[in-house]
C-alpha cells in the first residue's frame, strides 16, 4: 500500500443546519487543532482492502503513540475517494470524494454504495461528475455536499507564520532508531518465541496496553499460552464490563501471574481459579491469600479423594456399566459427582486416575 504524502493541517470549525432551515449552528471547539492527513495511493480495489488497510494504519498509530485513534472523539476520521473502471482499463474513472466517515463500517458501506451509484449511472448513459459527497448511514447512500473544486479554487498560499522547516536525514535516522516495535513485528515475535496462534497474537496486539500487559504477565509466569488464555477470556470480559484497560481493573500482571502459577502447580483447578480471579477485583490481596480465605485450595489428597470416588461409583451403577462397556463419556457423571461432593475442589486429573484404578475391582 503506497503513501503519497503525509501533511499537517488545522482542523476547521464546523457548521450544522437545523432541519427546518431556520438557523445554523457553528462549532469552533476543534478549530485550530493540528491534524495529520495521510494520503494513500490509489492501490485499493475493494471495501475489504480499504478496511484492512485502515485497521493496520490504526494499529501503527496507536503503537507509536501518535494518536489514540478514538473515532468517537474525532481522533481519527476518514475521507474516501471512489472511482470505477471497466476490466482491463488502465486509466481511472472520475473519482468522487466522500467526506468525514467516522467508522470503518461506514467506510466499507460508503465505498460499496458509491461504486454501485457510479455503475448504475453509467449504465443509464449518465456521467460521473467530480463531487464531494457525504455519507447518510441511515439511508445507506451518499448525498451531494458540493461540486468538486479545481485545484485553483483552493487558493493555496504559504502560511506567513510558518517558516520552511528542513528535515535532515540524521533526524529521520534517529527517529527510526527510537521507534517502538510495530504491531506486525510484535505479533510475529510472539508467534515465534511463544508459539502463539495467529488468532491469539492478533487479538492481543490490537491494543497497546493489552500487549504490554500480556508481555509483563508472560515474563512473570513463564507461560505465554496461559497468559493469553486468561487475558483473552476473563480479563477481556472484565475490561468490557468496567470499560477500562487491564491495569485499571486492579489485577496487575503480578497478581495474574501468581494465579496462573497456582493453577499450573495443581493447587487450583480451573473453576476455583476463576473464582479467585473474580475475588481479586476491588482489593490488593494476593491469589494465595484469597485461596486460603475462600477455602478453594485444590483437593489432591489421594486417600480423601479415593473415598469420594468410591461413593461416586456406588451411586452411579449405570455409569459404571457404561464405562466397563467402553463408553468413556460415562466418566463425566462420576467426575461430576466427585466435584459436587468436594465443592469443586477435587483435582480432576487425580479423580480420573482413581476411577481407572478402582473400576476393575468392581
Amino acid at each position: 500500500m503506497g503513501i503519497v504524502r503525509a501533511h499537517l493541517e488545522e482542523d476547521a470549525g464546523k457548521s450544522s443546519h437545523t432541519e427546518s432551515g431556520s438557523g445554523s449552528l457553528v462549532d469552533l471547539n476543534r478549530c485550530g487543532v493540528p491534524l495529520l492527513e495521510i494520503v494513500s495511493a490509489p492501490d485499493l480495489r475493494s471495501s475489504a482492502e480499504a478496511i484492512e488497510y485502515l485497521d493496520a494504519l490504526k494499529l501503527i498509530l496507536r503503537h507509536t503513540g501518535a494518536s489514540d485513534c478514538d473515532m468517537e472523539k474525532g481522533s481519527l476520521r476518514c475521507d474516501v475517494n471512489v472511482s470505477i473502471r471497466p476490466p482491463g482499463a488502465t486509466t481511472f474513472g472520475q473519482r468522487v470524494e466522500i467526506k468525514n466517515l467516522n467508522s470503518f463500517r461506514s467506510v466499507g458501506r460508503a465505498i460499496e454504495a458509491e461504486a454501485l451509484r457510479h455503475h448504475q449511472l453509467q449504465l443509464a448513459g449518465g456521467v460521473v461528475e467530480a463531487e464531494t459527497r457525504l455519507w447518510d448511514d441511515a439511508a445507506g447512500a451518499t448525498r451531494l455536499m458540493r461540486k468538486k473544486e479545481s485545484s485553483q479554487d483552493y487558493r493555496y498560499f504559504p502560511d506567513p507564520d510558518l517558516p520552511p522547516h528542513a528535515i535532515s536525514e540524521e533526524w529521520i535516522a534517529r527517529v527510526r532508531a527510537n521507534m517502538p516495535e510495530l504491531p506486525v513485528a510484535r505479533a510475529a515475535r510472539w508467534k515465534q518465541e511463544h508459539g502463539l496462534s495467529d488468532y491469539d497474537a492478533g487479538v492481543l496486539v490490537e491494543d497497546t496496553e493489552v500487549a504490554s500487559y500480556f508481555e509483563a504477565t508472560t515474563r512473570l509466569c513463564g507461560d505465554a499460552k496461559a497468559a493469553a488464555n486468561w487475558i483473552g477470556a476473563d480479563m477481556f470480559g472484565l475490561m468490557n464490563e468496567l470499560h477500562c484497560g487491564p491495569e485499571a481493573t486492579g489485577i496487575t500482571p503480578e497478581r495474574l501471574a501468581g494465579l496462573i502459577a497456582l493453577q499450573k502447580s495443581g493447587a487450583l483447578n480451573v473453576p476455583s481459579a476463576r473464582k479467585v480471579f473474580a475475588a481479586m477485583l476491588g482489593n490488593d490481596k494476593t491469589p494465595a491469600d484469597l485461596v486460603a480465605e475462600l477455602g478453594l485450595g485444590q483437593l489432591s489428597d489421594r486417600g480423601a479423594l479415593k473415598d469420594i470416588v468410591k461413593n461416586a461409583l456406588a451411586a452411579n451403577p449405570k455409569a459404571v456399566d457404561d464405562l466397563k462397556a467402553g463408553k468413556q463419556k460415562a466418566a463425566g457423571a462420576i467426575v461430576g459427582f466427585v466435584m459436587k461432593e468436594s465443592k469443586g475442589r477435587a483435582n480432576p486429573g487425580l479423580v480420573n486416575e482413581l476411577i481407572a484404578e478402582i473400576l476393575p475391582t468392581l
